[in-house]
């Protein structure tokens, strides 16, 4: 059965059903390991990322294993516990990309319009973070704080519940297996760094430069969150 081309709609749900159908009619066998991400992509006339998506959905539902260093295997069915995907679980890099367009804006409004409460909240946030990377904690708490500040200081609900929403998607199964692939602690400090740069515009009250360093920000997560397997342990 050849793999057909992928249209633009919620893309790793296309690809991971294709990829399932081939597993299920005997095209991979159990053991096997699936072709290359660039060859998966190339094929299916998508981009890497949405591959990696589908990849990892495939991984949460029990159908495969992601191998670091080594690649992607067909499992058994029923060899590991499975956990169900809600269908309007959006993929965690088309997430970020979103989140990319939105919260550039929102930290540009917040250079123009913010308060010092608003700046304060921001560098409690980021304290918070550093506490808990010194711990050895993922810093999501302090994370999630920031980015909320950050939107809260432009005065619109609509965008606040927007942000909202955006950051409290990456608590679905899909966000959270691809994250225990490529966050680390290191990769956490990275992003605290960045999280400083983008304050430090906004106390400015340089709007470009706000959303430059958000775009930043966004770029270099999707960076960390695209990663080669051969390397994920090391971002």
């Amino acid at each position: 059965m050849p793999l057909q081309s992928i249209a633009p709609r919620r893309l790793y749900r296309q690809i991971a059903d294709q990829l399932r159908a081939l597993i299920q009619q005997g095209e991979f066998e159990t053991g096997a390991r699936l072709p290359a991400e660039r060859d998966l992509a190339k094929q299916l006339g998508v981009s890497r990322p949405s591959v990696r998506e589908a990849l990892i959905a495939l991984e949460v539902e029990g159908w495969v294993e992601v191998r670091t260093g080594s690649g992607v295997y067909v499992l058994e069915r029923g060899a590991r516990n499975a956990t169900a995907i809600d269908v309007t679980e959006w993929g965690p890099l088309e997430l970020i990309r979103a989140r990319r367009v939105v919260e550039g804006e929102t930290a540009a409004l917040a250079a123009a319009h913010g308060k010092r409460r608003d700046f304060d909240a921001m560098q409690q946030a980021i304290d918070t973070m550093q506490a808990l990377a010194d711990r050895n904690v993922m810093p999501l708490e302090g994370d999630r704080a920031f980015h909320l500040a950050i939107v809260e200081a432009s005065g619109n609900a609509v965008l606040v519940e927007t942000v909202e929403s955006f950051w409290d998607s990456r608590n679905g199964p899909l966000f959270t297996r691809l994250g225990g692939y490529f966050e680390t602690v290191v990769s956490w400090r990275r992003a605290i760094a960045e999280h400083i740069a983008i304050r430090s515009a906004i106390v400015a009250r340089d709007p470009d430069a706000a959303r430059v360093a958000m775009h930043e920000h966004m770029d270099k997560s999707h960076q960390r969150f695209s990663a080669s397997w051969r390397r994920a342990k090391a971002t």
